[in-house]
This record gives structure tokens, sequence and C-alpha cells, in this order.
């Protein structure tokens, strides 16, 4: 086997062994080559061929030099639940060659030759390219409202006439600040630095590796008078933002590469005004939120060890017996680990056709793991406690499917229903995940109307008939390469950022088809995510760090038009949290939109390591734990009435629910040095403690008249305020203005 990929495995932040570095290569630079082989090739050759513009041909023959093999940036497994194993550390080789001085107007044409030790020789088919230049192209951008473009500053980076990317200048001010971007956890101002915009899972320290599940290329520009923009592709973006010049901000975007050169190759969108007016605008293009029932914002209550009927209910029990109010219990584990639609130990007879089941169709033994699901959850729903399901997009392939598993893959083969990808030799074939988690698995295109209907109507059954509520739609990362192809033509580059949008959205139709909210709690996303469910800020461990990068997560996404928002407060992964840690962290979940904790799956091993405040009292051995977090659980109970109300006002006037200080007070340097506050609704500033070992803690108060919740004391804005904070009471301000309504809220006298 000889293998070589021009643009790899489509991972957008390293380089596999077998492909072509960079995959458009500018003139004046060089190109890595490079193959992958089974191990019995003993050498491999590369033959190159120079076409100069006066048609002159130079060729040459080069022996590669063996290399290690990499593949989709890394060789162990980074999946979770399903213990995914990657194993990309196969018996193969990995061999390279480089090619320097480039020519601009030259084209190149290569081939590899392998041989094998017994004499045998492999060759692979020819591959081209030519250098790519940067050239001026003033008409390549259309700019919607007040153009404030850099003049001279639009190029265009073309390969043999082809257009690869645009790039341009916009303004930055000395006084301007840069923030939105989507959700992103290292910064909430992100002038000076750069960074990109594609979907991508980075499972835990997504703020150490300034990656995101759900970027956009919005941004505000706070300062001055204010302004915005939105680059109107699904493509891959870049910002540099005051990075190499300060006084000017550099956009990139991929573009079509069919199209004329000539041509409108990207729109580009400004909106003027404050923070909150610029939201406004980018929302009535995007798509506004859609009101979510106010049970979104009771406590959620999740672990992936909650693996059976009884466990689940043994913790809604402990919650119930514990006076610790729930409202909704998302159920990870649930499934076969095949079909993701049947329960695991369900006796049933698979349908051949793929078509989808009903209720009656099932069995479930008293003595399996689920013994009727439908008496659970409506013995839960009697209680007030909604259930979540979890979802993933694919149909798992490894190990070899079976039964049910085996019949929905040839089905949505056979009729259409799967993304495609271009193989070696250029034909389209099913696409197989290229990720770490789930690989090999086929995904359908739920970007199609057709493919989306044929998926979610395997899991009516389990809304109309189960009575389940909404679904956790985990892992809308998967579509990775510009060689992917999606059911109406469209390609990777350009359709695979939105495919988590659509992912959302098909579930959520399919609630509301069925007379239900369209309660989705989805990673991943993108723009135009704004209008489809909730979010949380995915996987992360159990630290400081990890709690200050997600509270970056939440204000971003905020920023950036997403209105229901959490994150697993405390930690998902790995050892337990402090008790310390998780009484901060869950001080702070109580003021955002969700409140929820999660843990993974440890394989049932002692001692546990669930996030139930049971569970972090008994491993900490600090009494303090379960009252503490009873009286936020209760507080968030109070809090429902005013966080509905704000949430409607929120979706008419298109502004943020869990808002940034910046929206209301733009002129106001004092917001930024304390980035992690924030108004819950209009009325409430909270400050969360965020630093081992604090009992005082400052706050930033803006302009106005603020009252502390706790104790009733009026403070002056515009300056710092230190306040008491023992464990389990996050310091919180109410506006003087809403205080007799707060008052109640937080039971001050």
């Amino acid at each position: 086997m000889i293998r070589h990929r021009p643009y790899g495995s489509g991972h957008p932040y390293t380089d596999d062994t077998d492909q072509r570095s960079p995959i458009h290569p500018l003139a004046g630079q060089e190109v890595r080559l490079g193959v992958r082989t089974s191990p019995d090739i003993a050498e491999v050759f590369c033959e190159l061929e120079q076409t100069g513009s006066d048609g002159e041909v130079a060729a040459s023959r080069t022996r590669m030099e063996r290399v290690a093999t990499a593949s989709r940036g890394q060789i162990i497994d980074g999946g979770h639940l399903a213990g995914a194993q990657a194993r990309l550390a196969r018996a193969a080789s990995g061999w390279q060659t480089t090619v320097s001085g480039l020519r601009a107007g030259t084209e190149y044409r290569y081939r590899f030759t392998g041989r094998s030790e017994a004499g045998g020789t492999q060759t692979t088919r020819w591959f081209t390219f030519q250098p790519a230049d940067w050239s001026p192209a003033p008409g390549a951008l259309r700019i919607e409202g007040h153009d404030r473009v850099l003049p001279g500053s639009v190029e265009v980076l073309r390969a043999g006439g082809s257009p690869i990317r645009v790039r341009f200048a916009l303004p930055l001010a000395q006084i301007e600040r840069v923030t939105g971007f989507g959700e992103r956890y290292d910064a909430l101002d992100h002038t000076g630095t750069k960074l990109d915009a594609i979907v991508f899972e980075q499972y835990k320290s997504q703020g150490q590796h300034r990656r995101t599940y759900m970027p956009m290329p919005f941004a505000h520009v706070v300062g001055g008078a204010g302004w915005g923009f939105h680059v109107e592709t699904g493509r891959r973006t870049w910002f540099d933002i005051g990075a190499s010049a300060p006084d000017r901000l550099i956009i990139e975007a991929e573009v079509d590469e069919a199209k004329d050169p000539e041509s409108v190759l990207l729109t580009v969108r400004f909106f003027d005004g404050p923070p909150a007016k610029v939201l406004d605008q980018f929302l009535e293009e995007v798509g506004r939120p859609k009101e979510l029932p106010e049970w979104v914002f009771k406590l959620w209550a999740s672990g992936n060890e909650w693996n059976t009927q009884a466990e689940v209910m043994r913790q809604m029990d402990l919650h119930r017996d514990s006076d610790i109010p729930v409202g909704v219990v998302v159920v990870e584990a649930w499934s076969d680990e095949s079909t993701f639609t049947a329960f695991r130990d369900a006796q049933y007879a698979p349908t051949e056709d793929g078509s989808p089941h009903r209720l009656a169709d099932f069995t479930f033994p008293a003595d399996g793991a689920w013994p009727d699901p439908k008496a659970m959850v409506d013995e839960l729903r009697s209680r007030d406690v909604k259930v979540v399901l979890w979802q993933i997009p694919l149909l798992k392939m490894r190990p070899h499917p079976t039964a049910q598993a085996r019949f929905d893959a040839d089905a949505a083969v056979r009729e259409g229903r799967v993304i495609l990808e271009h193989g070696p030799d250029n034909a389209l074939r099913p696409y197989r995940n290229r990720g770490w988690w789930f690989p090999l698995a086929l995904m359908p295109d739920l970007s199609d109307e057709e493919a989306a209907r044929w998926w979610t109507e395997k899991r009516r059954y389990l809304v109309e008939e189960v009575g389940i509520d909404g679904f956790k739609t985990d892992g809308g990362e998967h579509a990775w390469g510009r060689d992917v192809e999606y059911l109406n033509g469209q390609r990777g580059d350009e359709a695979n950022n939105v495919f988590p949008v659509a992912y959302a959205k098909a579930y959520g139709d399919l609630l509301e088809s069925a007379g239900k909210a369209p309660v989705t709690f989805s990673r991943a996303g993108f723009t135009g995510s704004q209008a489809h469910g909730a979010f949380w800020a995915g996987d992360e461990n159990s630290t400081w760090d990890a709690f200050k990068w997600s509270l970056y997560a939440g204000l971003s996404a905020a920023s950036s038009g997403i209105l229901y928002w959490g994150w697993d407060f405390a930690g998902f992964s790995g050892d337990i949290p402090t008790s310390e840690l998780y009484l901060r962290s869950a001080e702070a979940a109580a003021f955002v939109p969700i409140m929820q904790y999660h843990s993974e799956f440890n394989h049932h091993r002692k001692p546990l390591r669930d996030r139930t405040p049971w569970n972090i009292q008994e491993r900490t051995a600090d009494e303090r734990v379960i009252p503490a977090f009873r009286e936020l659980a209760h507080l968030r109970e109070r809090l429902i009435p005013y966080l509905t109300r704000q949430a409607r006002e929120c979706i008419r006037q298109g502004t943020a629910l869990m808002k940034p200080l910046f929206f209301d007070h733009p002129a106001d340097p004092g917001v930024w040095e304390r980035p992690l506050q924030w108004m819950l609704g209009e009325d409430l500033l909270v400050s969360p403690v965020t630093e081992e070992g604090a009992t005082v803690w400052t706050t930033y108060l803006p302009e106005g008249e603020w009252v502390d919740v706790w104790t009733g004391q009026v403070h002056q804005g515009k300056q710092d305020v230190a306040t008491e904070a023992p464990l389990g009471r996050i310091p919180v301000f109410a506006a003087e203005k809403s205080w007799p309504e707060m008052k109640a809220v937080f039971g001050t006298r």
C-alpha cells in the first residue's frame, strides 16, 4: 500500500504524514510531500515534473526519507463514553520529501513509487498544484452596511487563476477592544491576538489551546461609537486582531475555488452602534433564539455512570430526599451503544429496511438495564422532572455492526442518506468519520431535509410514546475535510462548520412536530446556532483554570447571541473537584442560564467520580457541601420567574441573558479590568469567586446604585467594592430599582 492525500484528513491544526503541506504552497516557499505505506515497502521515490509558463518541462526523481507516521492530530484515544480506540499508529511507515524555491506560474506534477522488499513496485496517480500568490482585488468583497475596509487592503490568493482566499484589513483604534467570535475560552478581549473560526472538538483545555466547538466569524468592536462585523461564510476564517499591526484588524477567509476570480468572492456585513444594537442587528440577520419553557432554568443533573433505570431513580430519589430540587435529568448512557435509538437490553425484531420502531415493538426484560423506561419517565414527570436523552449523529461501524445497526447502515447508504467523500480515485463513497471518537462511523447528512427526517423518525417513539422532553445533541464536530461532499453538492470546506446547526435544528423540528418545545443541548455550533436550543461548553477537567475558561466561554457565547448556555460546573472529567471548587463553581452556575452538573464514565470504579453533592461531600469529608448546595438550588428555584421573564425580553430586544458588563457600559474601561463579571438579565450583577482560598472578593460596580443582595447595603457605582464571600455565597448586586423584587428572592432582611 502507498497512499498520498493532498488535503490530508482535514484536521485543522496538524498535518498528516501523507498529505501535501501546505495544501496551497506559496510562490517562493517550499512544500512537503508525504506518503504512508504498508510495512513491506522498503523505499519510496517521488517523481516531479515542473512545467514553466514557457512550456518547458524539468523532471526529477528523488528518494524520500522515512519519517514517523501521524494522522488526525493524535495517536491515542481522545474520546469518552464509547471508549473509542482510534489506533492510528498502525503498522505503517511514513515517507516525505521537500520541494523548495517554488515558482509562480509553474505547474508542479508529481507521483510516488514504492518498492517492496520482494522487488515489486506500486505507483500512485499523478497529482498537481500551482504555487499561489497574493494580488490586489478591490472588487472581491461585497460590503453590507457602513464600509470600514481600509482602501487598498483587499487581496486574493490565487493558484493557477483559481481564488483560494481573500484578505482585507479594518481600522482599529487605540481605545477599541474586540470581542465575540462565538464561544471562546481564553479571554473576553482578543485585541493583540490571532485566532481562527472552525468547528473543532478540543477534548479538554480549550482555553489553553484556544480552540472551540462553537466559533463564529462575528465580533464586536467596543469603544468610541462602537461597531461590529460578520463575515458571511461557512468556511474557515482567520483574524489578526492588532497582533501584527496595532492599528488594524486583518481578516482572511477561504473562498469558493470554482468562482471566477474577478467576481465578488465574499460578503462582509458591518453593524454600527453599541454592543446591544450590534447584537440585535446580527440576530436579525442570522436568526433569534426561540423561547424555551421555564423548566430549562431548573437544575440539570446527569452522570455517565447513571446507565440503568435503577440508578437514575436512585439519584433522583437522593435529590428528593436531600431537599435539592432538580428539574431535568440528562440520561447519556441509555442506549444499546449501537443504534442509539433502542434502550440497552431491549428485545425487538430488527427492521431490515431500516424503518423506525414504535414502543410496542420493544420488550423490556425485568432484569434488564431499563425494565420500563416509560414508567420511569412517567414517574419523573409526576415529580416535575423532565428527561433528556443523549444522541450522536453517527452510524457506528466499529466493531462491525450487526442486526439493526447493520440494517440502518445499509439503508442509509442504499437510500442516499449519508455524507460522502471523494476517495483516492476521486470517486464518491460514504464518508467515514476521521475523528478519534467513533472512528470510521458513517454520518447522516442532517442538513438534507429528507435525510434528517429519515434519521429523526427513528427517535419519534421516544418523544411521542416514552415521553422524553429533549435531546442532548452531542458530537456535531465529526465532519472533517474539504473532500467531503453533502447531498446538496456542497463540499466540506463550505458546509462542515454549519453541520452542527442543522443537527440541532433536525432534533428541534422533531420535538416541535410532536407538540413539544425544541429543547436541544448542543456542544458544537456556528453562525445560526442562536435559533436552535441550548448549549454547554463541552468536556473539561475539575480545575480552577477550567472554571475560568468556562466562564469566558459563556460570556463570549452570550456576546455572540447564544441565549441558553451552561457548562459542566466544577468540571466533568478526571478526579473530583475540591469541595471549595465545587461550591464556588455551583455558586456561579446558579447565575447562568443553564445550571447543570455532569461527570464522565469511569467504568464504575471506586471511589465514584459523580459530581453529585452527596458524592462530593462524602469524598471530601466536608459537611458544608450538601447544605450549601441545597441553598443554591432553592435560590435557583426562586430565580426562575425572573429568568423566564428576562429571557423573553432578551429575545424581543435581541440581547444577552448572561451579559458581559461592556454591553451596558461600553465606554467604561473599568468593566474590562474584571472581565469575569456579568449581568444576569437587566437587574443582577454577578461577580463569581474564581480564586482558591478567597473569602473576601472585589467587584467592580459600573455607573448606578447597587444593592448587595446578601446585606442590603447600597453602593455607588464607578468603583471597586470588597465584600465578604464565605463559601456558598457569591457576590451579587441588584440594580437599586429592582431591589423591592429581589429582596424577596434573596430573603434579605
